[in-house]
């Protein structure tokens, strides 16, 4: 093995002389011959920290992937901020399908903005709760008034240019309808960000489309609760051990069962045109 070190050393210099225009790397830079202890040695530091780095875990793990968040079976002791959150994303959905329908200038309603508001619908109605106090009967309430409103008004439909302006108007309903106290409508007005007059054409006309009928039946809010966990990634309903919370989860079941098809109705949207008074509403103030 040692003898054939200058037999390549030599071909190498007659490569070179023969083809001149390539250059030779310098002498200095040529691999040593090792003897054969140096072969059998441990590598250099760097050598080895090298060979460490190339076969060592990364110090840094990937993040394990959510946990599911367990809702309550009672809706009236969840979180508000939890359940807006699972009406945010039902409502978000919803609006991605229905601002695919062509919108016309002559078929605007009360409740058209001329252009959408910057605030996201998730800050929206998370401020909305959090200022205007909205309690979970109230906001299951909200989704309830979705479903009947396009019911009974088909030129009604939620997008990103009404949203925002059905979510102060069904809260401020809501809270009248369902709540022994209440705010005042200049206090819903600011929290929402439109005139009070506004707020009071657009109540007067939310009420007259939904025939004045505001108060759902306590199983209704039952079956929305538990669509709008059902549907919604990341999150699911707590489960009881003993035979109460075994029978809670069948009569759970059986109403996700009956109503499965309710609010993901609602979520998938209807092609209901929009159009309706004609009247352009003046844009939502964020303020």
């Amino acid at each position: 093995m040692i003898a054939a070190a200058p037999a390549a050393a030599s071909s190498t210099t007659q490569a070179d002389t023969a083809d001149s225009s390539t250059v030779a790397a310098p002498t200095a830079f040529a691999e040593p011959v090792l003897g054969q202890s140096q072969a059998n040695s441990p590598p250099p530091p760097e050598t080895a920290r090298q060979t460490i780095s190339r076969t060592s875990t990364p110090k840094r793990p990937r993040p394990h992937p959510p946990s599911t968040k367990l809702m309550p079976l009672d809706y009236s002791t969840c979180n508000p901020k939890d359940l807006g959150h699972l009406i945010a994303t039902m409502l978000n959905e919803l609006i991605t399908l229905n601002d695919r329908i062509p919108l016309s200038t002559s078929r605007l309603t009360r409740f058209h903005s001329r252009a959408a508001p910057s605030i996201s619908v998730s800050d929206y109605l998370q401020r909305l709760i959090q200022h205007a106090t909205l309690s979970p009967p109230i906001l299951l309430s909200m989704v309830f008034y979705i479903d009947r409103l396009c019911g009974l008004y088909p030129a009604f439909t939620i997008n990103s240019l009404t949203v925002h302006r059905f979510l102060i108007t069904a809260g401020t309903v809501a809270s009248k309808g369902l709540s022994d106290s209440f705010w005042t409508n200049p206090t819903y007005a600011r929290i929402g960000g439109i005139p009070v007059s506004e707020l009071a054409s657009l109540e007067l006309e939310f009420l007259r489309r939904v025939e004045w009928k505001i108060v759902p039946n306590p199983e209704v809010l039952v079956e929305y609760y538990f669509s709008l966990v059902e549907r919604t990634e990341g999150f699911g309903l707590e489960k009881k051990d003993d035979e109460e919370g075994d029978e809670s989860d069948s009569i759970g079941s059986d109403a996700m069962s009956t109503n499965e098809n309710r609010v993901n109705a609602v979520a998938e949207g209807k092609d209901h045109g929009v159009s309706g008074s004609g009247r352009e509403v003046e844009n939502m103030d964020e303020g």
